[in-house]
């Protein structure tokens, strides 16, 4: 049996291999000559995949996305401090990436600086002018408002209500999730930036998280085929799980994929990152009309109150 760092190395050549062949058979979905600043705060659960063992040394996702961004050259200042949101220091870059959680303006599970007030309004108005904005996983569990401890219930609030501004720009309000499982993608728009090879369809195994609070002019790219899926989380219509939309001039891109270490490594993540990442940059073009209604009809619809008390 090989060792689990050699496993680890040999997913690491395959990702390196797959990422030159990514770069050959689309150049133009890579936000080349770009500056992102990837930002993994966790005030609330710390995901391992952003967790630092040593507060020098880079997580699992921060090294992935340096090593991407050296492979095809864009830049990557990678930070867990909240004090970085400033006018001036957002003015140096092209793309603000999140896998953030909890309350990001209290200092919370990981100790680094919080966001401060001006810092959330600063990042809100470099977005709403220009930049592009890139959130992954639990990012649309920031600044979320958390469930009542006596009401259940509140955990499903009705669509559209208290919507916090940040969740607004992102597009998608975090609920819950079930059991880590293998489920199935629906690609609704092939023709975005690095989904033109995943067919109209594919299975994948992560952490797949649910959403209300959908902005009205979002555009789907994946959805969350909930049929089959275990857990009553799942137990709704598909719902969108990976999107982008306009914010004022600003670009936003969001996905729900990215729990998992391996799910970093693996060559489809890449390439729909990668491309995401292109688009909100300015990188490439695409196309993003609203499509929520027509691609996902059911996706207001939650699971029932009665069935949330456990």
């Amino acid at each position: 049996m090989r060792s689990i760092s050699s496993a680890r190395s040999a997913l690491l050549a395959a990702a390196v291999l797959a990422s030159t062949l990514i770069a050959a058979r689309g150049a133009d979905a890579i936000p080349k000559g770009k500056n992102l600043l990837y930002f993994t705060k966790s005030a609330g659960f710390e995901h391992s995949v952003v967790k630092r063992k040593t507060p020098d040394q880079l997580s699992h996702s921060e090294q992935v996305l340096t090593d991407l961004g050296k492979r095809h050259g864009f830049s990557v200042t990678c930070t867990k401090d909240g004090s970085v949101f400033t006018p001036e220091n957002l003015a140096r870059h092209d793309v603000i990436v999140f896998y953030t959680s909890g309350l990001l303006s209290e200092i919370g599970t990981d100790k680094f600086p919080p966001i401060s007030p001006a810092g959330k309004a600063a990042l809100l108005d470099a977005i709403r002018a220009g930049k592009g904005f890139v959130g992954i996983h639990a990012a649309n569990d920031s600044y979320h408002v958390q469930p009542d401890a006596e009401d259940k219930s509140s955990r499903f609030r009705a669509y559209g209500d208290k919507v916090d501004p940040f969740i607004a720009m992102l597009g998608g309000e975090f609920i819950r999730h079930g059991p880590q499982q293998e489920a199935v993608q629906r690609v609704a728009n092939p023709k975005f930036p690095g989904c033109e090879d995943l067919g109209d369809r594919f299975s994948a195994t992560d952490e797949w998280y649910t959403f209300k609070d959908f902005a009205p002019d979002l555009h789907v790219i994946l959805v969350m085929e909930t049929a089959g899926m275990k857990g009553i989380d799942y137990r709704r219509a598909p719902f969108p799980s990976t999107w982008a939309r306009r914010h004022g001039q600003g670009r936003v891109f969001y996905t729900s994929m990215g729990h998992r270490e391996d799910v970093w490594l693996h060559p489809r993540f890449q390439k729909i990152l990668l491309g995401g990442l292109a688009w909100a940059a300015g990188s490439v073009e695409a196309d993003v009309p609203p499509n929520l209604d027509a691609v996902t009809p059911g996706h207001r619809e939650i699971q029932p109150e009665k069935e949330t008390a456990q």
